[in-house]
């Protein structure tokens, strides 16, 4: 529901995916971004809009398993400095924990791409912010390893990236 989220998944309809799942906590957001992405569908293309949160970990692996997710973008943060300056454990909390579930639900169920979108905030971190996106990173950095490592001659494909 946020502008870069919902930029992503303009984007993402253009490539026609079979089910297009719409993760937000705002239950205005995700109405406001259900519509305006409906106008665009293509015919092969479902949405599934879905009212929750990034952080809580029975949803997000129930939504990869029970969709078959092939491919995450994670946008989910909380992005304007002063706000997370002045509530630092809410920053991280969203910022991080969101990462590390969606990083963990992906591993656990075959995810094949995992993109997070960073900021460059978190080159030379000088806020909290900026330190919880750095900390996102390094989150899907070491999920990305730990597949690796397991991965090792059982012949498995996976790739995570930062933006």
């Amino acid at each position: 529901g946020g502008s870069i989220g919902s930029e992503l998944c303009h984007q993402i309809l253009q490539l026609a995916p079979r089910v297009l799942i719409l993760l937000e906590s705002s239950e205005p957001s995700l109405y406001a971004v259900e519509q305006e992405l409906s106008n665009q569908l293509p015919a092969s293309t479902s949405l599934l809009p879905v009212l929750g949160s990034a952080t809580d970990p029975a949803l997000v692996q129930r939504l990869f398993a029970g969709h078959g997710v092939q491919t995450v973008f994670h946008a989910a943060a909380y992005k304007h400095v002063p706000l997370v300056e002045a509530n630092p454990l809410a920053g991280l909390a969203n910022n991080v924990g969101s990462t590390r579930m969606v990083c963990q639900a992906a591993v656990a169920t075959g995810v094949s791409e995992l993109v997070l979108i960073s900021t460059d905030k978190a080159v030379r971190p000088t806020n909290v912010m900026g330190a919880s996106k750095r900390l996102a990173e390094l989150v899907v950095q070491a999920s990305a390893l730990e597949l690796t490592l397991s991965a090792k001659g059982a012949g498995a494909s996976s790739r995570k990236v930062t933006i």
